[in-house]
């Protein structure tokens, strides 16, 4: 029986220590505020967890954590990473004998424009993970391969295990709504993607979810359940005050993620193993501003002012 997705579902960072590991113990901070924010499930790894730069180890003891502090109260999405069909298989059914419930299979940008090959991809990536529902993950380049609508019809149609699709390939708005119009039976719905950034348009066009990074999932949840509520005016002005965060987090990504969950309280540093950008004087006064606009509608860990 397929997995009922909805709501917010925060992909989580990976915390390092300072040397350079993984942090386990923050990592379980992490998955906890998450929890206690409201998320409706945990989505880990993904593109913003810096899955690319983990170790198949590090990804599972990760992963691990995350499933036990779920504990079967909320699902867990497992990211299949990057490879071959038969590699992100393999990663699936690792995750799914920790307690994964559902996988998410990004369609890199090798099959851009080619749609036979990104139909073989998912089909045999199927194949290897059998009776595990699955979130065909549909990003722009250079990550993904950022298909059609009509496409990805096209590829659901094909398999019954692809319960749910991301789509934040841009325009998202219009792609949602391409897709919920020619999708089969067994497609349960569409998840928004691009950090929230489009969350209202997703909403408005019948998104079931929405999968933004961690560090507002307090905020982001709120938003959710306000416009589901029909207090869309409560929703859209929660949206434009967390707005201009997410703007800064176009460029810094997991490196922002990571700063505002330390300011929080969350995270014990903001390092990043990705080539990101690091903040100077100037975006860290920004920043600090940013979060003392939001600090009231945070729901718990509120920001501290110590550096980050």
């Amino acid at each position: 029986m397929a997995s009922k997705l909805s709501g917010i579902l925060p992909v989580l960072p990976t915390p390092f220590k300072e040397n350079g590991e993984v942090d386990l113990e923050a990592m379980e901070s992490v998955a906890q505020f998450c929890i206690d924010a409201g998320a409706s499930a945990l989505v880990f790894p993904g593109v913003a967890s810096e899955y690319d730069h983990l170790s198949r180890k590090e990804r599972l003891s990760l992963l691990e954590v995350v499933c036990r502090v779920a504990d079967g109260r909320l699902p867990v999405i497992s990211g299949g990473g990057k490879g071959d069909a038969a590699t992100i298989g393999s990663n699936i059914l690792s995750a799914k004998e920790l307690g994964a419930t559902v996988a998410m299979v990004l369609i890199p940008t090798q099959f851009s424009g080619d749609e036979e090959g990104a139909l073989n991809f998912m089909l045999s990536v199927i194949e290897s993970a059998p009776g595990v529902d699955i979130i065909l993950q549909n990003a722009p380049a250079p990550i993904g391969a950022g298909l059609d609508s009509d496409v990805l019809a096209r590829i659901v149609k094909a398999s019954p295990a692809i319960r749910y699709v991301k789509e934040e390939a841009l325009p998202s708005g219009p792609r949602i709504s391409g897709l919920k119009e020619s999708a089969p039976d067994h497609l349960i719905g569409v998840i928004g993607g691009g950090g929230a950034r489009y969350i209202i348009d997703e909403m408005n066009r019948g998104a079931i979810a929405a999968m933004p990074a961690a560090e507002i999932t307090d905020i982001h949840v709120d938003m959710w359940n306000a416009y589901q509520s029909g207090n869309v005016a409560k929703a859209r002005d929660l949206y434009m005050r967390a707005l201009p965060l997410l703007v800064i987090q176009t460029i810094y990504r997991m490196r922002l993620t990571k700063y505002i969950l330390k300011k929080r309280g969350v995270c014990k540093n903001s390092k990043v193993r990705a080539p990101l950008p690091r903040f100077d004087s100037y975006d860290e006064a920004e920043l600090s501003t940013q979060l003392e606009s939001l600090a009231g509608i945070m729901k718990l860990a509120p920001f501290k002012t110590a550096a980050a």
